[in-house]
């Protein structure tokens, strides 16, 4: 019986970038759309109905809410993010982190510089709206190149003259990159997915979660996919990636 869902082999190690200089990539994944598919019909000793009614049952399932099923499939990925994405991502504490740390090595710093200056939205307090005007924009843009240059000559100072990464760290910005693995059930991705693709949801992790969506939940599984484009994303309004 064939599944739509490609094989476990050609999705791991796939690496997608993501804004100037970060990316993510899958480490592992575990299970399929049948394996939710099998784990909600383990609660009546049933099995596999054939390929169109298991995936009917799938889309049921998430119309429906029912989403423990989902927690059968997991995924781990590595992400390169700027600190500001990082910590919004690790607001949802249902999935497991560890997280590079400058306690313990000074390699690969780099910066994140936005492409375009979004102004503050007049009607939400942590929401952006329009952009800022270009040759304002460009000065902007020179100004945090120029800071963040700067933060970085002070961190390597502080390092040659003998003082402790954990304190040298302090030089430097929030636009600097971090990387971090995490672990997470397709129940509780789900529910990243939803908040963080959403056009109120801030434009650098938005890029994140549409990338997360695209290139792995939906070759990964494909029925879920299909759910939550039917019964999850209606309801968010507008999309844009």
């Amino acid at each position: 019986m064939t599944y739509p869902s490609p094989s476990r082999e050609t999705l791991l190690g796939r690496r997608v970038a993501v804004l100037d200089k970060g990316w993510i990539e899958l480490q592992d994944l575990m299970g399929d759309d049948l394996a939710i598919v099998n784990a909600a019909r383990v609660s009546f000793l049933g099995e596999s109905k054939g390929t169109e009614r298991d995936r009917k049952l799938l889309l049921y399932l998430v119309q429906h809410r029912h989403t423990t099923p989902f927690e059968m499939v997991e995924f781990k990925f590595r992400v390169k993010c700027p600190i500001i994405v990082a910590r919004q991502w690790m607001r949802h504490r249902t999935f497991s982190y560890n997280e590079l740390s400058r306690r313990y090595t000074e390699e690969d710093i780099e910066f994140y510089v936005p492409s375009v200056w979004r102004l503050q939205a007049t009607d939400n307090k942590q929401a952006s709206a329009g952009e800022l005007d270009a040759a304002e924009a460009a000065q902007l843009t020179a100004a945090l190149q120029s800071h963040s240059e700067q933060a970085f000559a002070l961190y390597n100072r502080a390092l040659e003259s003998g003082v402790a990464r954990e304190m040298a760290r302090m030089f430097l910005p929030h636009n600097l990159y971090t990387q971090f693995i995490a672990k997470v059930d397709a129940h509780n991705l789900m529910h990243f997915l939803r908040l963080r693709m959403a056009p109120d949801a801030q434009y650098e992790i938005r890029q994140y979660a549409w990338a997360i969506y695209e290139h792995f939940v939906k070759p990964a599984l494909p029925w879920t996919a299909e759910a939550f484009e039917k019964f999850i994303l209606p309801t968010l309004g507008p999309l844009q990636t």
